[in-house]
């Protein structure tokens, strides 16, 4: 077929656009569809497709993510699982502590406590009334001022009344009633004083004995019943850091309050005011549990159950300082009592000050050491010196000797001479060696007693 006829054949109009009539209104038909077309294709189907997508992307995901975005699932596996008989016996147990230290305190309390009593002084103290009265009357200016009204305050005594002035805490070391507290816990003159214990049982207690030179003090209580009894340690084998317990009547108000903090130190030496009371006590103990006002006399405690000091003292305007009287110095005291019915110390009867470096150099005197008799802390002389009708009287002793040593102790500031004669008994002989000028002198001397 000629090139020509070809052409002719297959571009000639197709014989539907012979009857096709163009007009405004297909136009119009043709371009709406054109538009909805590419809304469909490039709108519509993403948007389906991207929601389907979405959809099975979550379901596939939700399951992993569900840990960490969502409240933890309930696990049905049998090791986890509790039937109703740990149930039953959780709830009769208790709280169960999350540590063997917790464990261990949670049962020294509950094992103490019935020992620690409360300690409160009662006294009969005037009740005043407020009232008002003329100054003139019975005066000379009475009749000068007469007709005219003047009353001023004044205040008389309308009787007395049985008042609770003090308290503190003890705790019981016999099964006969005998309680350990602090002298300061009891310093009240002709006051009585009544002991509750932790479950409420009221008691009145008598006064055995005082400690002349320890914050110490013991009482005596009567009880039909059976008495709990604290287990006394051994304070020479604490070690600084080791937890320890303080229970007590805190505040005067709160009974049986317990703390837990460490043992701070070791050895300190602290001078304590209270009760009208100022005491030097040595070798106490600090801690950082705390040792609130009321707390004195109340237990400090191992965690083993036992008493391994005496709560004293705390400073004030410190956190967390306070300081117990140990155990082992206790001991004598309660020794003393149960065998004697007091408590008694060995006696020179000397008043004297500790020689230091600077005391030598002030005085030009030839040692650095010992107790010089008859002496302030100024190296000024005393009133008193040696004390009429004691030992050191008796002796031959004489103001200006210096006590070097005792049965061959050096008498130091650390070794002081009432140190040393601490740990000596009434009726002890002793061998004393002293300088009297430039000579060195000894005398055989029996040491006296003195009483708390």
């Amino acid at each position: 077929m000629p090139l020509t006829q070809f052409l002719k054949y297959k571009f000639k109009k197709p014989s539907f656009f012979k009857e096709l009539k163009i007009t405004p209104g297909w136009i119009g038909k043709v371009v709406l569809g054109a538009v909805l077309g590419r809304v469909v294709g490039y709108v519509l189907i993403p948007v389906i497709f991207g929601f389907l997508g979405a959809a099975l992307a979550g379901a596939y995901f939700y399951q992993y993510f569900q840990n960490y975005f969502d409240f933890p699932p309930v696990i049905n596996l049998p090791s986890l699982q509790k039937d109703s008989a740990d149930i039953a016996q959780e709830q009769q147990e208790g709280y169960a502590p999350a540590s063997s230290q917790e464990e261990a305190v949670i049962r020294v309390v509950k094992e103490v406590s019935p020992a620690v009593v409360s300690i409160v002084a009662s006294k009969d103290v005037p009740v005043f009334e407020q009232y008002y009265a003329n100054p003139f009357e019975g005066s000379p200016f009475e009749d000068f001022f007469k007709g005219f009204e003047f009353n001023v305050p004044e205040r008389r005594q309308q009787g007395t009344e049985r008042r609770e002035i003090a308290a503190g805490t003890g705790f019981i070391i016999s099964k006969d009633g005998m309680i350990l507290t602090n002298k300061h816990v009891i310093f009240v003159e002709d006051a009585e004083y009544t002991v509750y214990t932790n479950e409420g049982k009221k008691f009145t207690a008598k006064v055995l004995a005082t400690d002349p030179f320890k914050d110490l003090a013991i009482l005596k209580i009567d009880s039909a019943d059976s008495l709990t009894v604290v287990r006394l340690g051994d304070s020479s084998a604490l070690q600084i850091g080791q937890t320890v317990i303080a229970i007590g009547n805190a505040l005067g108000e709160f009974r049986n309050t317990v703390s837990v903090g460490v043992i701070s130190g070791l050895q300190r030496t602290v001078t304590a005011s209270g009760g009208g009371l100022t005491e030097t006590i040595e070798d106490v103990i600090q801690t950082d549990a705390a040792i609130n006002e009321g707390n004195s006399g109340g237990p400090l405690l191992n965690l083993r159950g036992e008493v391994v000091g005496i709560n004293t003292a705390i400073v004030s305007g410190a956190q967390n300082i306070g300081f117990a009287i140990t155990i082992n110095q206790a001991k004598r005291d309660i020794e003393q009592v149960k065998a004697t019915g007091k408590i008694s110390y060995a006696y020179l009867g000397v008043w004297y000050v500790m020689i230091n470096p600077r005391m030598q150099e002030l005085y030009d005197l030839s040692v650095d050491y010992g107790a010089w008799i008859g002496r302030d802390s100024e190296g000024l002389a005393t009133e008193e010196s040696v004390i009429p009708g004691t030992a050191a009287a008796k002796a031959g002793l004489m103001r200006d000797d210096i006590i070097l040593e005792m049965n061959g102790q050096k008498i130091t500031q650390e070794n002081h001479l009432g140190k040393v004669i601490q740990g000596y008994s009434p009726g002890d002989a002793v061998n004393i060696k002293i300088l009297r000028g430039e000579k060195e002198l000894f005398f055989n001397i029996i040491l006296g007693e003195r009483e708390g």
